[in-house]
């Protein structure tokens, strides 16, 4: 996912310093806290677990530029990432989500996917959207996402960094999403090419092929991706044709040379899937981020996707 960078690059502002998000990663046991934004009376609401993203999603719901603006980090700028471009603009953010009230959103529900504590004065935020607009023709349900970095300035917690995808219409089915992201899901990057190659050779005793995927553990829809390889449904599909191995790429620089050799895109985002024959030829490889956003996807594409590529016998 172009989203699923997730921060790669977390920047604390207090320390002045940029700090790759993979360090925090290697202790997820002990600072990752993740949850779903239900109305269930058991779990964790936004306020509980981290009070600002409320305020924020407060003056996103009412358009107000003035309070979203006093969320983002002016002094280092806040570092933004996004599907139009990356920019140290601090207005650009309160813009883009203080215009939404003019196209008409009427409901937006923010739901914390993963939050991490690395320093007590830096959170990390992993967010999912809900968002509804008023139209001509009724309610129209939408998605998108975002991971923020919150510092403490002051008494204050600012925005330092961004990264969010497109407000896309929510399909009607949508994929599984996983109740704890598995913060091992990417081995080391240096265990790709043998991973590879243990895949094969079992897929060479029992005829299977061998998916790819290409993505990092800091790629939420790469979770995504695996909790539906591992649903009720598209499990069985997955077990009987495919050995499926994931190729870590760290920060967009690890396993490059593998990513040429296989012919995946990954400037188009990950997940990015190829598909191998048991003697290593490429079957096939996504050119277009296919499934880079699993919010514009559901079932019914990864299991055509399944059938299409399965091996002939």
């Amino acid at each position: 996912m172009k989203l699923g960078r997730l921060l790669r690059l977390l920047v604390v502002a207090s320390l002045g310093i940029l700090m790759p998000l993979a360090d925090f990663a290697r202790d997820a046991g002990e600072t990752t806290a993740p949850a779903k934004h239900t109305t269930s009376a058991k779990a964790p609401t936004p306020a509980a677990l981290f009070e600002p993203i409320v305020a924020w999603r407060n003056a996103v719901l009412a358009g107000d530029k003035a309070a979203l603006a006093a969320f983002y980090s002016t002094a280092p700028p806040a570092d933004t990432k996004a599907p139009e471009g990356e920019s140290r603009d601090p207005n650009q953010e309160p813009e883009y989500w203080s215009a939404l009230k003019a196209r008409g959103l009427s409901s937006f529900e923010v739901k914390i996917l993963e939050i991490r504590r690395p320093q007590p004065d830096v959170v990390q935020l992993v967010l999912r959207f809900a968002l509804t607009f008023h139209t001509s023709t009724g309610e129209v349900p939408y998605v998108d996402g975002a991971s923020q970095a919150w510092v403490k300035q002051g008494s204050d917690w600012r925005i330092a960094a961004t990264q969010r995808g497109d407000v896309a219409p929510k399909t009607a089915r949508r994929l599984p999403e996983p109740s704890t992201p598995n913060p091992n899901l990417y081995a080391d990057p240096k265990e790709a090419e043998p991973a590879i190659q243990s895949a094969l050779a079992a897929a060479a005793k029992d005829r299977k092929r061998v998916i790819l995927v290409f993505g990092g553990n800091w790629c939420y829809d790469c979770h995504v991706l695996d909790a539906t390889f591992h649903s009720k449904a598209i499990a069985p599909l997955v077990n009987a044709n495919y050995h499926v191995v994931h190729v870590n790429i760290g920060d967009y620089d690890q396993n490059l040379d593998l990513a040429d050799k296989y012919q995946v895109a990954l400037k188009k985002g990950v997940p990015c899937l190829a598909v191998l024959d048991p003697d290593g030829k490429l079957v096939f490889s996504q050119q277009n981020g296919e499934f880079e956003s699993t919010t514009r996807i559901g079932p019914d594409d990864v299991t055509h996707f399944l059938e299409q590529w399965k091996p002939k016998r």
